[in-house]
């Protein structure tokens, strides 16, 4: 009677959390179309002060050299330009997609700096939508199957064994 009033609440718990996915995937989605548009700022600016001095990007970050500011400088630059890359394709992936294709490409969602901004402004809520309701059944569902899953390993020692006749 514990072990389901346990597996209950875990599926409740798994339906909450997972019904949150559609409002923080779009909120996270919103994050990183700023960090995009952010980056791509710097990135504009470190072009057109290399082309002002008739050099490409590579140039540009090569000239970077003598001092450990500029080695430091070039350093960082070659992290943003790298980044500013990687979110501007995960981007790419994401706009436009409902909270099913964004699940199914979550793993363009894993921005660390991105995600960790969304989560700060983010307010579980409960949705009202079909998409929410969906997403609320599959965590009820993993949620009571992981804990009834943990209870089996967990049973599996204590076991009876049947005695050979």
């Amino acid at each position: 009677m514990i072990l389901r009033a346990i597996t209950l609440a875990a599926g409740l718990m798994g339906a909450f959390g997972a019904a949150q996915f559609p409002a923080f995937s779009q909120q996270y989605l919103q994050r990183l179309g700023g960090a995009v548009d952010a980056l791509g700022q710097v990135v504009s600016d470190f072009d057109a002060s290399a082309q002002a001095e008739g050099l490409d990007r590579a140039q540009a970050l090569a000239q970077m050299r003598g001092s450990d500011f500029a080695l430091r400088r070039r350093a960082d630059m070659i992290v943003t330009f790298d980044r500013h890359a990687q979110l501007q394709a995960d981007l790419a992936v994401l706009q436009g997609q409902g909270p099913f294709m964004r699940a199914y490409h979550v793993a363009h969602l894993t921005d660390t700096q991105v995600a960790g901004r969304a989560w700060q402004v983010f307010q579980p809520a409960v949705p009202l939508s079909l998409a929410a309701a969906i997403f609320a059944g599959v965590g009820f569902v993993a949620g009571a199957l992981g804990c009834g899953a943990i209870f089996a390993v967990l049973r599996w020692p204590l076991r009876r064994r049947a005695l050979p006749a």
